[in-house]
């Protein structure tokens, strides 16, 4: 179990939040899989607060979720502080704050990456939003801007301070992006500077990554994002793992039936349109490795209908349960 704050998750594995993936229907999807906690997608505070109609929609979460995160960005203390108060009012159980984001459109904003150049404007917008949420407040940080500015340390310290419940450390400078390996020992380093819980993140790719980053590093909590996109089930085997059960991967038939019910979820979501283009793009993680899943990604490719993208994938899939028998 992992204690942010007030709220106490069921176990300490935590869903990051990644743009264009982690919307609600794939929210659900991982959390009836093991997920301790699920987070939205990266949301602008400046266009929460502008009121802006696709940025709202991002904070919409359902019952069987909870607890959810929503984790905004921003340069503006006091957008933040009303940006958190929305995401409070709008049912969130945790706000997240991101100073770790390098794509260039946040970075040019001040937001993101950006905040790991100026500590000083860290501190003042942990503080302003700490002040404005009534739930428990999370940070979630890189190592520092490039290798020559290492600032992690100082800034959990920043962070933990100014009146964070918690922390999350992706071992990796904002130049890296996400090549390279993740060093874990940053999270070890703040792991050792702070009391309040450190949650680690960064190349859990795979089951057993999650708990050799727990035993190397003192870690509170694992968080995974790439590797739940290749592969939603890792929070289950990442459990089995824990209470010393052997995990098995999905066999054909559940990984059809997750398929079936993800795309249903994104339907009612989002429309029948959109549902297809989102899936056709998941199909590239959910099919990887299986018996002609690269012939199979090109003919799906361009297919725009989503009752003909779902009954190729039926087809396809069926086809490989009947070679199984």
């Amino acid at each position: 179990m992992l204690q942010i704050g007030t709220l106490k998750l069921t176990n300490s594995l935590v869903m990051a939040p990644m743009a264009g993936y982690t919307n609600l229907p794939f929210r659900l999807m991982v959390k009836k899989l093991g997920a301790g906690l699920v987070t939205t997608e990266m949301i602008s505070a400046m266009g929460m607060v502008m009121g802006q109609k696709k940025t709202l929609s991002y904070l919409r979460s359902h019952p069987s979720e909870k607890p959810v995160a929503v984790q905004i960005f921003g340069s503006r203390p006091e957008v933040m502080a009303r940006a958190g108060q929305m995401a409070v009012e709008a049912g969130a159980d945790l706000v997240d704050i991101n100073m770790g984001c390098p794509v260039k459109k946040v970075v040019k904003t001040g937001a993101g990456a950006a905040l790991l150049r100026d500590l000083k404007r860290v501190e003042q917008i942990v503080k302003t939003v700490r002040m404005a949420c009534s739930v428990p407040l999370t940070v979630k940080i890189r190592t520092g801007w490039s290798p020559e500015a290492p600032v992690a340390c100082e800034l959990a310290r920043i962070v933990e301070e100014s009146g964070a419940d918690a922390l999350t450390v992706h071992p990796r400078f904002a130049t890296q992006g996400f090549s390279g390996l993740a060093d874990w020992t940053w999270i070890s380093r703040v792991k050792e500077l702070v009391k309040i819980p450190v949650i680690g993140n960064g190349d859990v790719l795979h089951p057993r990554a999650a708990l050799e980053m727990r035993e190397k590093t003192g870690c509170d909590g694992v968080m995974i994002g790439r590797g739940a996109l290749k592969n939603p089930w890792i929070f289950r085997e990442i459990r089995g793992l824990e209470q010393g059960v052997s995990f098995t991967e999905p066999d054909l038939s559940e990984r059809r039936s997750f398929i079936m019910e993800h795309f249903r979820f994104l339907s009612e979501s989002a429309g029948e349109h959109k549902a297809a283009l989102g899936m056709r793009g998941l199909m590239l993680f959910y099919t990887k490795g299986l018996r002609n899943s690269t012939r199979f990604r090109e003919n799906i490719t361009k297919i725009r209908d989503a009752q003909s993208l779902m009954s190729i994938v039926d087809h396809y899939l069926s086809s490989l349960e009947m070679e199984t028998l």
